[in-house]
């Protein structure tokens, strides 16, 4: 066996030719005198025809008692088949049973969504599952080729900290030889530290928040991929977002049509919602509208929840930026307006169809004192940032970036109602298994 060896995905290359594939039993239809085995490799799925008259007797037993899940070997010719979803199918000389498997627990009748998430680790099987993988595949892949094309230098940040980023309280604390530790809530403030020594950098990893959240947007622990910029203003950074955002889509919808069919996936909404530029509103703005599609009277100064963000970008195909949120919502970092000291230079990008906030980021405090003032404001221990406050006195920049979080950009993208299917092993509140 080797790496070489023919896949479901290239088996156009091997027309007329004999070959042998390696995989499992998806599903099996047995009509006596023909069986039909769909076996799967994790590149695809393709049928293979054993005739009762085309095969030793045994070769057609082996095919009659393989269950669903069995691992098999199959060799036999490929032929075209237009009726083929992939436009082949395999005809049988000979089936090599690696495991038999009798009763795998998930078949094809309707399983309730707590059956499958206690059995994920077989779930993973399942052609949505496949398909939602496959789409993730492409979407991190893209994201790497798209900071790579911009001359972006991936930098990795560390996943135990020594301080919050966003606020103690969603912080998993940890001890840390003796000392108190916390898992990373954002790569951010690294990025910072990265950008002033190499101009335009990201990083891309596991971020962590302890919310006791049971939403459908809301994981324990999730991807997020965060540019940083030096020289960058808060315009420049919602267009920088605006951009990546409509490169992602267009390149998943181009890549993987295939899997996002199988997801049922209404294709054309995301080709709309990769159409620049993207609609901009003002905090203020935002809070106007909200009240005149409730007729309520929202107060000045709350970040949007759920239900908000879903009402602000329901009249667009494309996602929605708001921008220039209350200073006393966003964290301490956040530069605020200097046309209106209540405002910070910040924004957030709503997607559309109910899937809310995709990206947040926005412009720095970029000036020593000022920072320094707001760490006291939010009851930070200087001590604690003496590094982060270094880069405010040695060279510093106006400078800006984002987060894109995986989960809620691919559940989105695949129209997918809950993140927990967005990852293989998701954490949620109450989930840490398998």
């Amino acid at each position: 066996m080797t790496l070489d060896e023919p896949l479901i995905a290239r088996i156009g290359l091997y027309e007329g030719k004999s070959v042998t594939l390696r995989g499992w039993l998806y599903h099996k239809r047995d009509l006596t005198k023909l069986v039909f085995l769909q076996l799967r490799d994790g590149t695809g799925i393709i049928q293979c025809v054993v005739g009762q008259k085309d095969v030793p007797p045994e070769v057609f037993e082996k095919a009659q008692k393989a269950g669903q899940e069995s691992s098999l070997s199959i060799t036999g010719k490929v032929s075209a088949d237009p009726r083929s979803p992939i436009g082949y199918e395999l005809h049988v000389t000979n089936i090599e049973i690696h495991q038999l498997v009798t009763d795998y627990p998930i078949g094809p009748k309707e399983h309730g969504t707590g059956f499958l998430m206690e059995h994920r680790h077989l779930w993973l099987r399942s052609s949505r599952q496949w398909a939602i993988a496959r789409v993730r595949s492409e979407l991190i892949k893209a994201i790497r080729d798209y900071f790579d094309w911009k001359h972006f230098t991936l930098v990795d940040a560390p996943i135990l900290t020594g301080a919050a980023c966003e606020g103690t309280t969603t912080l998993f604390k940890i001890d840390y030889f003796g000392e108190p530790a916390y898992l990373s809530q954002s790569g951010q403030l690294y990025g910072e530290a990265a950008a002033m020594a190499l101009g335009r950098v990201y990083c891309f990893g596991p971020t962590f928040r302890a919310e006791k959240s049971k939403t459908r947007r809301h994981l324990m622990e999730f991807w997020m991929v965060e540019p940083e910029v030096a020289y960058l203003d808060l315009a420049g950074d919602m267009e920088m977002a605006e951009d990546f955002v409509s490169y992602l889509l267009n390149r998943v919808v181009g890549e993987r049509r295939k899997e996002l069919e199988v997801l049922e996936r209404d294709i054309g909404k995301l080709e709309r919602a990769a159409h620049r530029p993207y609609p901009k509103l003002h905090y203020d703005e935002a809070v106007e509208l909200l009240r005149k599609k409730t007729g309520k009277d929202r107060p000045w100064g709350d970040d949007f929840g759920a239900e908000e963000e879903t009402l602000l970008a329901s009249e667009h195909d494309t996602p929605v930026f708001v921008h220039r949120f209350p200073s006393a919502c966003k964290a301490f970092y956040m530069k605020r307006d200097p046309s209106s000291e209540k405002h910070s230079l910040s924004m957030d990008l709503l997607a559309p169809e109910g899937y809310g906030e995709i990206v947040g980021g926005g412009q720095r405090e970029d000036d020593y004192e000022t920072l320094r003032k707001r760490l006291a404001e939010h009851n930070i221990p200087e001590e604690s940032m003496r590094w982060y406050l270094d880069l405010r006195k040695y060279g510093s920049v106006p400078h800006a970036g984002f987060g894109l979080g995986i989960e809620r950009t691919l559940a989105w993208i695949c129209g997918i109602p809950h993140v927990r299917e967005t990852i293989a092993f998701p954490r949620m509140l109450e989930k840490i298994w398998p």
